[in-house]
């Protein structure tokens, strides 16, 4: 006995959501930018939609983290080295070849360690992380899409004040994240892994409102390949 016929009008309504017209395509989306900009938020909210698997950096595993903020000359090296590590380790489980792999979302670049390498190490230390860094051979994913968000230096420090994370806090000046802004703008501009969406994070609050989170989620489904700026006009002050 054969099973009734969907209606056509409920063949939507029965979709899976990882099927869905409206869930992008791409398998593997990784969201970037620099300290307080919002990529683990964002990155949380998008693997809800999606059904995803988040990727996500162990910053409280870091044991060296808090000691880096301090004394950045003593703690740099260190803290930079258990990245590397665990990026290294957390990238390597993954088989972007795998046909049954879950859609996956990510807040971070592997490429991400060494522009902060670059930041916080002195010449010698650079170069024992870069030996180091050769014989891990980390081979990671490729995404299908890199979300990168961005915002001054203003922005950052209020969200960074707002999340209360007491060696951020005091540990975090403008200084640094105007040279973390500039390496960021540097990488991507010269980046041509994958699509790239480039996010004007600075009007824009896609975690707590619906309406920035929904126009954004429209701006990922249009991507292809390629690179494309998103700058939501509707928020910008005449």
């Amino acid at each position: 006995m054969s099973a009734p016929e969907t209606p056509v009008d409920d063949a939507q309504a029965v979709l899976p959501p990882s099927i869905s017209p409206e869930v992008p395509a791409q398998r593997y989306i990784v969201v970037e930018g620099p300290i307080g900009v919002g990529k683990t938020s964002l990155a949380r909210r998008l693997g809800g939609t999606l059904e995803a698997e988040l990727v996500l950096e162990q910053d409280a595993q870091n044991p060296f983290l808090e000691r880096f903020y301090k004394n950045p000359k003593s703690g740099a090296l260190p803290a930079q080295l258990f990245f590397l590590f665990q990026r290294a380790q957390q990238l390597g489980t993954l088989k972007q070849q795998d046909l049954f792999a879950p859609r996956r979302v990510a807040d971070y670049l592997f490429e991400k360690d060494r522009l902060f390498a670059s930041l916080t190490l002195d010449q010698a230390e650079m170069s024992l992380y870069e030996q180091v860094a050769s014989r891990l051979a980390v081979d990671p994913p490729k995404p299908d899409l890199v979300v990168y968000l961005q915002a001054p230096v203003e922005t950052l420090l209020q969200r960074i004040g707002k999340r209360g994370i007491a060696y951020e806090t005091s540990g975090i000046d403008a200084a640094y994240l105007a040279r973390l802004n500039d390496a960021y703008a540097r990488f991507f501009h010269e980046y041509d892994r994958a699509p790239l969406l480039i996010v004007n994070a600075a009007s824009i609050d896609p975690v707590a409102n619906q309406a920035d989170y929904d126009e954004l989620v429209g701006a990922i489904r249009r991507m292809k390949k390629g690179r494309m700026y998103y700058n939501p006009m509707r928020h910008v002050s005449i």
